[in-house]
């Protein structure tokens, strides 16, 4: 028997320009001028046009006949179309409106740094070295590079001392660490703007005198280097664990996991056996995940312990 379907499909197919309307029609006044700006910058074929509105005594005149029409915005319907496609943008649509401009993290450095007593000449400098600083905060490239590259793209000559001495003014910027050229820089410049007691004084010996110590995991060594009671060194490490999270991290596991799990489950021989060592330093505890499906998420393990 032959079987006859009618079939009728209602859809609506959006283009990439009138998705692209739709976003710009939910943005603020402020993020729109923030997107005209940067489009501007990133394609020098555009020029920002001189056109005014002239608006009197903040009346607005609204014509009658001014309603707008989506079905203008629309595409006639297709029998063809295919419901299974995509056309939006994969991008998760923000519904969190801003009401104001938010700035990014170079131009909260370069607005701090209108503050910063400089001379003419090293303006330019500054605002060379803030814009050479990655997101991280880090100042990645050599003194010797960004010398050249101030020579040949602004014709401006200058020296290592220079560098450094406006590069000493930027680090005093927010947030703390800014532009250090390395771990151990930013470490000792948040200790350094902490108010000085013993144990901040003790971070700071440990960190400039043997980092490499320090990075290593070699707690007793340290102790024996710089003269620390086992107590001072503790109390030094704690001071950095607040600006470090790999430290934190470190003695957190340490103290906790480990330490904590021989102390209040482990037998006398054991705890004789291995707290000494772990509370000294020279051995660090740590764990392992079992179930590589886990990664690095101990609350994902799908193992658990059984009392018999």
């Amino acid at each position: 028997m032959l079987n006859q379907k009618l079939q009728l499909k209602l859809s609506q197919k959006l283009s990439p320009q009138q998705i692209q309307l739709m976003k710009l029609i939910q943005l603020t006044t402020a993020e729109l001028e923030q997107k005209i700006k940067n489009e501007i910058e990133e394609n020098p074929a555009l020029e920002m046009g001189n056109e005014k509105t002239e608006v009197e005594n903040d009346e607005f005149e609204i014509s009658q006949n001014d309603d707008v029409d989506v079905d203008d915005y629309l595409t006639d319907m297709s029998d063809d179309y295919d419901n299974s496609q995509n056309y939006f943008s994969s991008e998760e649509e923000n519904t969190n409106f801003q009401t104001k401009a938010s700035y990014s993290f170079h131009q909260y450095l370069d607005n701090q740094s209108k503050n910063l007593i400089l001379d003419e000449k090293h303006k330019p400098i500054c605002d060379f070295l803030i814009g050479s600083i990655d997101e991280s905060g880090y100042l990645r490239r050599e003194v010797e590079d960004i010398i050249d590259d101030l020579a040949f793209t602004q014709n401006i000559v200058t020296s290592k001392e220079e560098i450094l001495s406006i590069l000493q003014k930027i680090q005093e910027l927010d947030p703390p660490g800014v532009g250090a050229r390395s771990l151990k820089e930013c470490l000792l410049i948040q200790l350094r703007r902490k108010k000085s007691k013993e144990s901040i004084d003790n971070s700071i010996k440990i960190i400039e005198n043997d980092f490499d110590s320090f990075s290593k995991k070699k707690f007793s060594k340290l102790s024996e280097r710089l003269n620390l009671t086992e107590q001072k060194l503790k109390e030094a490490i704690e001071e950095i664990s607040k600006i470090d999270n790999s430290c934190s991290v470190l003695m957190s596991v340490n103290n906790s996991l480990v330490c904590w799990g021989i102390e209040a489950f482990g037998t006398e021989e054991q705890k004789q056996k291995y707290l000494p060592k772990l509370t000294s330093g020279e051995w660090i505890g740590s764990f392992c995940l079992s179930e590589p499906e886990a990664g690095s998420d101990a609350t994902s393990q799908r193992t658990t312990a059984v009392d018999m």
